[in-house]
């Protein structure tokens, strides 16, 4: 497979090869479907919480007598079929939302994921970038001369001065290779590589 290399000016200058084992699978939708919900999931953290009607305030007096009022038996005011009644089945802080994905599939999931961003031209390699100054309007101005709306950038050893420059950009996220995430080679709509980055991930996905 074949990947565009990027000039100074983030424009196709030249090509790089890259292993087909990693960018030239086909797409398996029902695979990248799962890996990226089960890591949307496996972010979630359990902080909502709902009472039971032990938990609501509430009188144990009992609302009116057993018989003789026409109207139907009751207890407690807490019961879930009241209003301002605990909750039957209610959420817990402690539920589990995580999903269980093997790590060949995981792999799998990436290499189909990689191989399509190839394939629609939406990934490319950059010698590398850094920034003279910590200032935002430096890297924005390079990512709107590239003309994308989005762009994930995978370097090998970012710089302070890109961190900083990126982390205000809404639409700019600088990662790693090993935080390159599924989630997000989905999401962004270009994804830009470093050489030195390009072969760890070749690395690690092999």
């Amino acid at each position: 497979m074949e990947l565009n290399l990027l000039n100074d000016q983030w424009q196709p200058s030249a090509t790089v090869s890259a292993t087909d084992t990693v960018f030239g699978r086909e797409f398996n939708e029902p695979l990248v479907h799962q890996i990226v919900v089960a890591f949307q999931a496996n972010a979630r953290s359990g902080n909502r919480a709902q009472k039971d009607r032990a938990e609501v305030s509430h009188t144990t007096k009992k609302p009116w007598r057993q018989k003789g009022t026409g109207r139907a038996r009751a207890g407690m005011s807490s019961s879930p079929l009241w209003r301002g009644g605990g909750r039957i089945f209610p959420n817990s802080p402690e539920e589990n939302f995580s999903h269980k994905v093997n790590r060949k599939m995981y792999r799998a999931g990436m290499r189909s994921i990689l191989s399509q961003l190839a394939r629609d031209g939406r990934i490319a390699v950059i010698e590398g970038l850094s920034l003279e100054a910590p200032k935002t309007r430096l890297l924005a101005a390079r990512i709107k001369a590239m003309g994308a709306g989005s762009v994930l950038v995978i370097t090998d050893s970012p710089d302070e001065n890109l961190l900083l420059a990126s982390r205000n950009l809404a639409g700019v996220l600088v990662v790693e290779p090993h935080q390159a995430d599924p989630v997000s080679l989905v999401h962004f709509d270009r994804v830009l590589i470093t050489r030195p980055a390009l072969a760890k991930v070749e690395e690690m996905l092999a």
